[in-house]
This record gives C-alpha cells, sequence and structure tokens, in this order.
C-alpha cells in the first residue's frame, strides 16, 4: 500500500520537472567547462532534445533512470503477458504495478522513434543515464560524451584526401646522385 495520501503523492509527482534537474545540469556544466556549446530544448527537432549541439550534428538527451525504463527487463511469460523486472538502477512500483509498466514501456517506445526520426534527419543521438552521473562515474562520463563528440566532428570534417597525378617522369629509373653513370 502507499504510505502516501492522493493530496500528498499529486504534490511530490507534480514537483518533478522535465527541465533543468540535476543529471542535466551536471551534464550541462561539464561541456560548458570542456568548451561546447549547446542549445537547450530544441522545439522544432522530435522528442526536444536536452541538449542540441548544431556544430555536431548531436542531441544529448539526458534521462532518469525511473521514467525511461533504464536497465528493466520484459520476457514474455504466456500469450500477451510480460514478466517485468527492474534493475538497479530503476525499481518498478509494487502499488499500481501495471500502470508504471505500461508508462515506462510508452516512454521507451517514444525515446526510439524520436531517435529514429533525429538520425533520419542527419542527427546524432547521446543517452546519458541519471546513473551514469554518480560523483563516481560522473567524470568518467563527461570525459566519454567530450570524447564521441570530438570523433563524430572529426569524421564529419575528415578532410578529402586527393592523391597527386602521378608524372611519367616518377615511372622511370632515375641514377641515385652517387651512383655512377656508365655509358
Amino acid at each position: 500500500m502507499d504510505k502516501l495520501s492522493k493530496q500528498q503523492r499529486h504534490a511530490n509527482m507534480t514537483a518533478i520537472r522535465s527541465k533543468d534537474t540535476k543529471p542535466e545540469m551536471i551534464v550541462r556544466r561539464g561541456l560548458w567547462k570542456r568548451g561546447f556549446r549547446y542549445r537547450l530544448n530544441h522545439k522544432r527537432l522530435p522528442g526536444h532534445p536536452d541538449l542540441v549541439l548544431r556544430k555536431y550534428r548531436t542531441c544529448i538527451f539526458v534521462n532518469g533512470c525511473f521514467w525511461h525504463g533504464h536497465g528493466v527487463t520484459e520476457s514474455p511469460v504466456q500469450g500477451s503477458e510480460f514478466m517485468v523486472q527492474s534493475s538497479e538502477c530503476c525499481k518498478i512500483p509494487k502499488t499500481n504495478r501495471k500502470f508504471w509498466v505500461a508508462k515506462i514501456r510508452r516512454n521507451k517506445e517514444r525515446d526510439k522513434e524520436e531517435q529514429k526520426k533525429l538520425a533520419t534527419m542527419g542527427w546524432h543521438c547521446i543517452t546519458v543515464w541519471e546513473c551514469e552521473l554518480t560523483p563516481k562515474k560522473r567524470e568518467e562520463t563527461l570525459e566519454s560524451i567530450a570524447f564521441t563528440l570530438n570523433h563524430i566532428w572529426l569524421q564529419d570534417h575528415q578532410a578529402k584526401v586527393v592523391p597527386f597525378p602521378k608524372l611519367e617522369e616518377e615511372d622511370m629509373q632515375m641514377p641515385m646522385a652517387a651512383e655512377e653513370i656508365n655509358n
């Protein structure tokens, strides 16, 4: 049973924000310190990505583990029934379980659809999970994002190497300067 009244639960759930969350602020500060510039919640792109880096054609989604079902596994039991198992960072509530399973499933499906749309538009997508931003893993995660962004930029802006035309003189065997010429 839920330990909170309906009014307390409602107040608790409405206090949860979708913008400027703590994990999002960690990623924003970390990228800004590393010299990356971005736009927030681009309205014209599918899914309204948390961060948009146009120079890198990359969208970054900072997902909460609970709301997006990080590590949640589903296995078929019988017919159309599925057994849903929680993960370390995403515990599905025991009360109103069907509602939460359906909500998390819809969120995961929506995330996949939005990332497919962005990919067809030529955008790269990076998903950062809340559990990857714990103090122990934070720097490693931010360095990994920076590495990925630099790799994307290098791939997109790789110089096209055009070989020099070969001259006829290069095909001929020319004597070296120290060799004697025998006539």
